[in-house]
């Protein structure tokens, strides 16, 4: 196998594995999060992380929810956009600064802004969606996932975009 070129299909190699995480991601969607930000943050973190798959995939998701396409180009300019509410700023700022953990933890008054809009519970539920889209970026940039090669299966394509 040329590592290069093809990397392994971690569905094939640990079904399992992915299942379990395919799983959280939708107890996330299931939570006390609105679909409209959990796209916001999937995207923006597959923006942060260079995950074309993702993004792919969570643009395409957004646009079908009928989340709007100028607010979907401002994603990645969010501070200077006006298209975004206080609340999703702040969800925005927080997804942020948790995929660049490694700069260090969310500072206190970066804590405070989003409990001005978050319950205890939605701060947790929106750490935990912004942790499984770093997951999922972390596998498909890894395993050079193609975007748009599962649009089909998901139902994707009913975007129409490509």
């Amino acid at each position: 196998m040329n590592h290069t070129t093809t990397r392994p299909n971690h569905m094939k190699y640990s079904g399992e594995l992915a299942l379990k995480l395919s799983e959280v991601s939708q107890l996330i969607k299931e939570s006390s999060l609105d679909i409209d930000l959990i796209n916001l943050v999937n995207i923006r973190a597959s923006q942060i992380n260079g995950c074309t798959f993702c993004n792919d995939m969570h643009v395409k998701e957004a646009k079908i929810n009928g989340e709007r396409e100028l607010r979907i180009y401002h994603i990645s300019t969010w501070k200077e956009s006006s298209l975004f509410t206080a609340k999703e700023k702040a969800a925005l700022a927080w997804t942020e600064t948790v995929t660049n953990i490694s700069s260090g933890p969310p500072s206190q008054e970066l804590f405070e802004e989003v409990s001005n809009h978050f319950s205890d519970k939605e701060i947790c539920d929106l750490t935990y969606a912004i942790s499984t889209i770093n997951a999922w970026n972390r596998l498909a940039v890894s395993l050079l996932m193609q975007h748009g090669e599962l649009d089909s299966i998901y139902g994707l394509d009913k975007a129409g975009l490509n």
